[in-house]
């Protein structure tokens, strides 16, 4: 038995020291940082770009030498016969000789080497190429900003369910007590009952409320887990707290930093489109162009009439060829002037997409300003109202235990200072979250 309680022990032990093990911890920077490299998205968008740098190698390398080779064997299993006329070989005029051209088997290897020298649409293709590795790095550019905000968002709801979850379990705790003294009142004859039913209520609802907040801190934590790359599981800790995080993201400096539109990721991916609409513009004017190749070739051959061409004594014949091709395009049913006209309209709509954007980034960066700017002055207000409110119901409730104030006004003033509480927890997690907004429209992080 003794040994079975031993072997018990250094089970729970090992599995505690595990599940410390596994334990991470996270500031709300390491997060940050942590999930830039980890989450599946900014990996998936470095993979883009990766793909774009191949993209980008494939396109160069199509005006570069191209080298081919190939082996063509050939057995007739029965040979072409061919009539000539007989007179050619002294025989009467009207009659037909039979005769078999060349041998039975035959094998040929060649090599041949082509080149570019002009094609208009190889030349918007390097372009092009260049534009599309622009497209991919904006695009994790903005991937990164994104996550960076999912983050920041993530780690402010843990912690305000963290924060939630002990006001609560503190109001519950003070209402307990509460309740159980306005009990013993109640049945010494000295309170009415709806005193303690309405006491009941409050508990009841509070009771209620940390079940549900206790709940969402579990979806909060995984909700992080996800947006960081990890496990949905992982057993995770945050060091930051809501209060300190909110102080340290009150920068109004941030207000006054000059609006550069140029600057701002959608802007710069809006620029690209525009790019790459000119460059589908160039690629069907260049059709019109001529296209100019050369191609140079050697080989062997060799012939019998019996397979013997790995034998020293087999004959081998060379033959090389150098050649140019030029193509022109001469007419094209219109065909070629209706694909030009549609990129022109293409283009122009690019054009517009490009100041339109830029109105709405303007519009966009005033707004993320301004819900900033309130996110910080109703913090200070939340937090005025929370301490009236807390005054409020301590003397509520010292008046409802002196006989002086009802039950239903220490109801109505419990019921304020929580509202005060959860609306304190709602000012600073806006503070934060509206920061990250406002940063992330004015590109601050990557321009710093």
């Amino acid at each position: 038995m003794t040994n079975k309680k031993l072997l018990i022990l250094l089970f729970l032990c090992t599995t505690l020291v595990f599940s410390q093990e596994k334990t991470q911890s996270f500031s709300l920077q390491q997060a940050i940082d942590y999930a830039l490299e980890h989450n599946r998205t900014v990996k998936n968008a470095q993979c883009d770009i990766e793909a774009a740098k191949k993209q980008k190698w494939e396109t160069i390398s199509t005006g570069l030498p191209q080298i081919s080779a190939s082996i063509d064997y050939q057995n007739f299993l029965k040979q072409q016969v061919s009539l000539i006329p007989a007179e050619f070989f002294g025989g009467n005029p009207g009659e037909f000789a039979e005769v078999t051209f060349g041998t039975k088997q035959n094998i040929s290897a060649t090599a041949t080497l082509n080149q570019k020298i002009f094609d208009g649409s190889y030349l918007v293709g390097l372009q092009s190429a260049k534009v599309y590795l622009e497209i991919s790095e904006n695009a994790k550019t903005k991937t990164d900003l994104e996550v960076r905000k999912a983050v920041i968002n993530a780690y402010g709801n843990v912690l305000l369910a963290e924060q939630s979850v002990q006001i609560l379990e503190r109001n519950k705790a003070v209402l307990e007590k509460n309740l159980f003294e306005l009990t013993k009142i109640y049945e010494n004859g000295l309170e009415e009952e709806e005193s303690v039913e309405q006491m009941q209520i409050t508990f009841s609802s509070v009771e209620s409320s940390l079940k549900n907040v206790m709940r969402l801190k579990t979806l909060a934590y995984q909700m992080l887990n996800i947006t960081m790359g990890l496990d949905v599981y992982n057993n995770t800790k945050l060091t930051d707290d809501l209060e300190s995080l909110t102080l340290q993201n009150i920068s109004l400096e941030l207000l006054e930093k000059e609006s550069n539109i140029e600057n701002n990721i959608d802007y710069l991916i809006a620029e690209n489109d525009k790019k790459s609409k000119e460059l589908l513009l160039k690629l069907e004017k260049s059709k019109a162009l001529p296209t100019l190749n050369a191609f140079l070739n050697g080989g062997y051959s060799g012939f019998g009439n019996s397979f013997e061409f790995a034998k020293k004594s087999q004959q081998w014949f060379g033959s090389s060829l150098f050649g140019v091709n030029m193509n022109i395009p001469i007419f094209s049913s219109l065909g070629r002037s209706a694909a030009t006209q549609r990129a022109k309209i293409n283009l122009s709509k690019s054009e517009d997409d490009l100041i339109e954007t830029e109105q709405k980034l303007q519009l966009q960066i005033a707004s993320a300003k301004s819900d900033y700017q309130f996110s910080v002055e109703d913090y200070d207000n939340k937090k005025q109202n929370l301490q009236l409110a807390e005054r409020i119901e301590q003397k509520n409730q010292v008046k409802f235990f002196e006989g002086i104030a009802s039950s239903f006004d220490l109801r109505q003033a419990q019921t304020q200072l929580y509202t005060a509480q959860q609306e304190y927890l709602q000012a600073m997690l806006d503070v934060i979250n509206k920061k990250a907004e406002l940063e992330t429209v004015l590109n601050t992080i990557n321009n710093q």
